[in-house]
């Protein structure tokens, strides 16, 4: 691997740990000032918690095995965890996956449920449909979209 692959993989590893460090800083300060019906979790708009997965990172890569979740099915989609960052994964076809980011591009929250084929913001209620693109605000940007490849029961998400 060459010295600038290096130094790219280490920016995105560390732009996606600091990711996920400012949504679990935020999701505290959230939970701690609310409470009740103003609690952040309110615009969700009865979305369920997407189930969580781990995600194995190497090589500019996160690895994510299918079998034994939400992911066996088609139309099935988790949030995927890592050290790389946090990602939305979703089953669109047999060997056809959608990868996106997980942050919401309105306020940076870690978007963690669903409703249906949206995925949905549990701080501010934005929606986006499984291609990243909004479809509810407030959030007015789409979420960034990664290839993806289906091999052995891995999916393998390119960074």
């Amino acid at each position: 691997m060459s010295d600038t692959n290096t130094r790219v993989s280490r920016r995105r590893f560390c732009t996606g740990a600091c990711q996920a460090a400012s949504g679990a800083t935020l999701a505290t300060l959230f939970s701690a000032c609310g409470g009740g019906s103003s609690s952040p979790t309110s615009p969700s708009g009865g979305a369920s918690a997407l189930g969580v997965v781990a995600g194995r990172f190497a090589n500019s890569r996160v690895q994510v095995t299918v079998a034994g979740s939400a992911l066996a099915g088609v139309g099935g989609a988790v949030l995927v965890e890592s050290t790389a960052g946090v990602f939305l994964l979703a089953r669109m076809g047999a060997s056809a996956f959608s990868a996106i980011e997980a942050v919401c591009t309105h306020e940076g929250c870690t978007v963690t449920g669903a409703d249906g084929a949206a995925y949905v913001c549990p701080c501010h209620g934005s929606r986006y449909n499984r291609s990243g693109q909004v479809i509810g605000g407030p959030a007015k940007a789409s979420l960034r979209q990664y290839a993806s490849t289906f091999t052995d029961g891995v999916v393998t998400i390119a960074l």
